[in-house]
Order: structure tokens, then C-alpha cells, then sequence
């Protein structure tokens, strides 16, 4: 049986569709692709992408493959995962940013800090972090309170989610550094962290002009949080006591093969890691699920009641906010927080019966995945009763957070840390948009919105 069979469930009204960018010309040329690219990937792939399982092309002198089909998507991410690094213009991007940590890791180093880190982030590990979480985001919905009743929902969300990175990672909040790190963030995803062509045609060992302005980024960035972890390492350890956040997890951590601890380098790029991925991922993921929930006074009200029913204010609400968390799952359905998985071949290889030479592009997209009309019924809706079945997405049709052994590590974390926070959200206030222009999905790194509108937040 098929998904999009499994999830043909009886709709009692029409769901709502929201904006979505036009899907690229099947005419479009090379250069008015390299431009599309520039701006957002997403409006590069046209409507082949959102329905054909494999689309084979070229790129820029190599062959390029569009993955859809599960089976050829489990191939590249866990069969021969050995076989598929990221791309050039991966490393380019993500490197002065997040250095050598665990994301873009490669071979023996990734194997080792994967090993090393794994215990902090277990459902174990993370339960003592939930008290963070709930502070960061109860402090929050007092300041909200506080507002009047116009707000930009999406800095309020980042601001929280870099409160509780700030808590969790450190036990300290972040009135003092916020505002450093968001310019940080900011700056970053502004002015470097998309590619140019010059990014996508050098190799990897030739600098582009973009490099240079990286390399002067990562100067200040690193500066920026080794200030920080020398600030928590000044607040010292409860001698004895139990690890009270994740720096003292990872401070903690030794290869369970080795024994071998994280160097001061490898545990700053660790922290970094943590803090961008961790907050700037799960801010953008509420952010568009309460403009979804804004768009669907319908379905707010039900994540509303569900949350009424009792008080969220423990480790174990997160049992019972079951349609709160599919509301979480189908807003990382409409928007990946990863939007894209981008592989380069090492040697060759088959893929469904396709020869895969060296060097050879390998494009796996959530963002055409999960909205693939062979996989999903109605894949543009958002339906996040599709989620409540009790019949799962097929594994390798739903990568929110990645598959394989390379699955996001702080998966646990993430999923947590947004259906409490949406509860606390839904459950305080009710939410209206004040600006009606569409907002659409950019693929810049994460899927972020093209501008911040207004909302109106009544208390409920």
C-alpha cells in the first residue's frame, strides 16, 4: 500500500493550502537557474521535481541525480552512505560557521565525535534539560503579555529558542549575549551563506572571493564563543553533582572506544554546532507553525483545547500534546527545517539501475519529498491529522532530520523543545496575522520565511 493509500483519511473540510514560491519553467536555462539558486533553491526545481521519482540532468560539467524514491534515497544515506560526502559548496557554506563540529564532519573525525556526543542527547539525558525549556518559554509568553498585542512572532521565537540554547548549553540565559549572537546569525545567513557561482565551479582548495569574507567571519565567530564557554567554565561544576547542562555533558564525554575527550578547538566547534542548529532550526520551525496555526484558526483551536485540558508544566506533558506534536511533524513536512541534502559520489556506483560516476551530484530535497504527489495525499495541504493514524511515512519519505546514521543528533531535543513551547503558545494566546502579504519559504541553509509579518496575540 502506498502512502498517499495509508493517508487517505476523510477531510471534513478543505484543508488549507498555504503560499507556496511558482514552480520553476521546465524551459528555465542555466543561467536563469545559477540566478534561481542564488536566491532560493526551492524556486530552481520545476514540476517534474514534485513528481517524477528520479531526474537525472547535468550541472555545471557533472551529472546531477533529484532522488524521490525511497528506496534510491536509503541507498545514498545508508547502504553505501560511506560513498557520499558533502559537496564543495556544502563545506564552503557551513565551515566558518560551524568548523569541524559534528554536522560536516567527515570519516574517522565524525565517527568519533558522533560516539562521543551520542550520550548527551538520549531521551534520558535530555529530560533534565526540559526545567530550561519551560523557563526560557514561560518567560516568553510573560513578555508577550506584556506587548500590545502586535508582535513579530518570528524574532520572539528566535529569541526564545536561543534563550533556552543559551540555558540548556550553559545554565546561564542570554540578556547579556543575545543580541551578539543573533547579530552573528544574522550577518551570516545575510551576506555569506548563500553560494555564488564561484562557490559552485572552484574546488574546494581554491578560495573564493566569498572565502575571504568567511575566513574573516570565523575569526570574530570563534572569538565570540570561546568568550562564552570561558564565562561557563568560570561558573565552575557542582563538585560531585550530576551534569546540570549539555557543556558539562560534553565536557563529560569520552569515546566509549578510545576514551578520548574533546580538544578546546573540537569542543567549541561541538557548542557552535549545537547553538545554531539547535536554535536557529527549531525558531524557524515555530515560527511557520504559528503562521500555519494563524491561517487555521480551526485547527489552533484544537491544539488550544488540547492543551486546556491540563496545565504544561513537566517532562511528561509531552506524552499527551499528541496533536500538538503532529502539528509540529506536518509543519516540518511543509517546511524542512533542512531543506536540502546535498551529497558529491566518491567513486562510482547504481543507483535504482543509473551508473553514478565520481564527483557526481546527488540531490536528496525535503522540500520536494514532502511534497512529492506520489507519496503524500494532498501535499501541498497542511493536515496534521495525516500524522494521527497510526500508519508512520514510509522512513525514507519524511527526513525532517535527516535518516541513517547521520540522522540529526539533536532530533530528541528539537521535538521536545517545540510542541512544549507551541503548547505554552497556543495554550496562552490566540493568534491572528495583521500582515496579509503571503509569506514564502526561502531555502537559505533552513527554510526561512522571505520576510517577518505581524501578528495579533489576544490572551486566551
Amino acid at each position: 500500500m502506498s502512502i498517499a493509500e495509508a493517508y487517505d483519511m476523510t477531510v471534513a473540510r478543505a484543508p488549507l493550502v498555504p503560499p507556496s514560491p511558482p514552480r520553476a519553467p521546465d524551459d528555465m536555462t542555466i543561467f536563469g537557474r545559477l540566478r534561481a539558486i542564488r536566491i532560493s533553491p526551492i524556486g530552481s526545481w520545476g514540476q517534474r521535481a514534485y513528481e517524477e521519482d528520479i531526474i537525472q540532468g547535468r550541472f555545471l560539467g557533472r551529472n546531477s541525480f533529484i532522488l524521490n524514491a525511497p528506496d534510491a534515497i536509503k541507498h545514498v544515506l545508508v547502504d553505501n552512505y560511506e560513498n557520499y560526502t558533502r559537496t564543495p559548496a556544502g563545506i564552503r557554506v557551513l565551515r566558518p560557521i560551524l568548523g569541524e563540529g559534528l554536522l560536516i564532519a567527515e570519516g574517522r573525525a565524525w565517527k568519533h565525535q558522533r560516539r562521543t556526543l551520542a550520550p548527551a542527547f538520549t531521551p534520558r539525558a535530555v529530560m533534565p534539560l526540559i526545567p530550561h525549556m519551560l523557563a526560557a518559554t514561560d518567560q516568553t509568553v510573560a513578555k508577550l503579555r506584556a506587548s500590545n498585542g502586535h508582535v513579530d512572532l518570528r524574532e520572539a521565537m528566535q529569541r526564545m529558542a536561543l534563550e533556552i540554547a543559551g540555558r540548556t548549553m550553559f545554565s546561564f540565559g542570554m540578556d547579556r549575549h543575545g543580541a551578539a549572537l543573533r547579530d552573528f546569525v544574522m550577518e551570516y545567513g545575510e551576506r555569506l551563506a548563500r553560494p555564488h557561482f564561484l562557490d559552485l565551479l572552484l574546488p574546494l582548495s581554491w578560495p573564493s572571493p566569498q572565502d575571504i569574507a568567511r575566513g574573516r567571519f570565523r575569526k570574530r565567530w570563534t572569538a565570540f564563543v570561546g568568550m562564552l564557554i570561558a564565562e561557563r567554565r568560570a561558573a565552575g561544576k557542582t563538585a560531585g553533582g550530576p551534569a546540570r547542562d549539555l557543556f558539562d555533558l560534553m565536557g563529560d564525554a569520552r569515546d566509549p572506544e578510545t576514551g578520548e575527550a574533546f580538544s578546546d578547538e573540537q569542543l567549541g566547534d561541538q557548542v557552535a554546532t549545537m547553538i545554531l542548529a539547535g536554535h536557529e532550526t527549531t525558531a524557524t520551525a515555530l515560527f511557520w507553525a504559528l503562521y500555519l496555526l494563524a491561517l487555521d484558526p480551526a485547527t489552533q483551536e484544537r491544539v488550544a483545547s488540547e492543551v486546556q485540558t491540563a496545565p504544561v508544566n513537566g517532562a511528561f506533558d509531552i506524552e499527551r500534546l499528541k496533536f500538538t506534536r503532529a502539528v509540529i511533524d506536518e509543519t516540518m513536512r511543509l517546511y524542512p527545517p533542512a531543506f536540502l541534502i546535498a551529497r558529491a559520489a566518491i567513486g562510482p556506483d547504481t543507483i535504482a539501475g543509473l551508473p553514478v560516476k565520481k564527483k557526481d551530484i546527488i540531490l536528496i530535497a525535503p522540500w520536494l519529498l514532502h511534497r512529492h504527489e506520489k507519496l503524500w495525499r494532498d501535499p501541498s495541504a497542511f493536515i496534521p491529522s495525516r500524522f494521527m493514524t497510526g500508519t508512520p511515512p514510509d522512513r525514507f519519505a519524511y527526513l525532517p532530520f535527516g535518516v541513517g546514521v547521520r540522522v540529526c543528533i539533536g532530533a530528541h531535543f528539537a521535538l521536545v523543545e517545540a510542541t512544549l513551547a507551541l503548547a505554552k503558545m497556543i495554550g496562552a494566546f490566540r493568534v491572528t496575522l495583521v500582515d496579509k502579504d503571503p509569506v514564502m519559504p526561502v531555502g537559505v541553509v533552513t527554510t526561512q520565511p522571505d520576510h517577518s509579518p505581524m501578528f495579533a496575540i489576544t490572551p486566551r
